[in-house]
């Protein structure tokens, strides 16, 4: 399990440094900037404290899309609730949601945005779950690299789990392909990836545990292979007539 931490447009460089060091005390290394600040300044090194390796590999990109796209699961975190319905997960449940995917997801991806108003909806939207730390007090809220600290500590009981797999299999079933059938199914009925029904029904199958995901996909995959007979039958006929 590769696991990355992602800052979407910080702005601050203790943020960037101070964040650094957390993974890298819960044994990640993985840390991807989307427009960052200067992450590479004396003020960020200086909170990094002993892990300026990460801040020097650090991958960075110029939107979080590119930073997502190699990513199997994609998790955003909030600690606002929002117009556009989601579920929220409570962070201390993520090792159990992705332990769940067993070969299906390889990778995943923590999201976290901006200092001032966190992430758009629109970055919402492309983050496959929402996660939130409950807090007991509404306000202070936790600044960046405490939240970075606190998603590293819960996310680091994954590490047992990777020290116990022997390899991974190239054939296993992953949640993009899975994803994929299942969205052409829904297509096929008529469910388009504008429709409210839709987003919830993803929203499930990207919590949806490692079975339940190859029902879905033998399911799926039977009904694209009938609708495309039906299909023939239908060219077929109206051939004869």
């Amino acid at each position: 399990m590769e696991v990355y931490f992602i800052l979407v447009e910080p702005a601050v460089p203790e943020n960037v440094g101070a964040s650094a060091r957390a993974i890298k005390t819960m044994s990640f290394n993985k840390l991807r900037l989307v427009n960052p600040c200067d992450y590479l300044s004396k003020e960020a090194k200086k909170l990094a404290h002993g892990s300026n390796e990460i801040l020097s590999s650090a991958e960075v990109f110029e939107s979080l899309d590119q930073a997502i796209q190699d990513i199997d699961l994609v998790i955003g975190t909030s600690a606002k609730s929002r117009r556009v319905k989601h579920d929220y997960y409570p962070a201390d449940q993520l090792v159990d949601i992705i332990r769940k995917k067993g070969s299906s997801v390889h990778s995943a991806g923590i999201v976290f945005g901006r200092e001032e108003c966190g992430l758009t909806n629109e970055e919402a939207k492309r983050c496959d779950i929402l996660c939130t730390i409950p807090m007991a007090a509404k306000y202070p809220s936790l600044n960046l690299s405490q939240a970075v600290m606190i998603m590293a500590y819960e996310l680091s009981g994954l590490h047992a789990d990777t020290q116990s797999k022997t390899g991974r299999n190239p054939e296993a079933l992953t949640l993009k392909a899975a994803r994929s059938m299942i969205e052409e199914a829904l297509a096929s009925i008529g469910v388009s990836q504008n429709e409210v029904l839709f987003n919830r029904i993803m929203e499930r199958i990207n919590i949806a545990g490692e079975d339940d995901l190859h029902l879905l996909y033998s399911i799926s995959k039977f009904f694209s292979k009938y609708n495309e007979e039906a299909e023939s039958w239908k060219k077929c006929g109206k051939k004869q007539e």
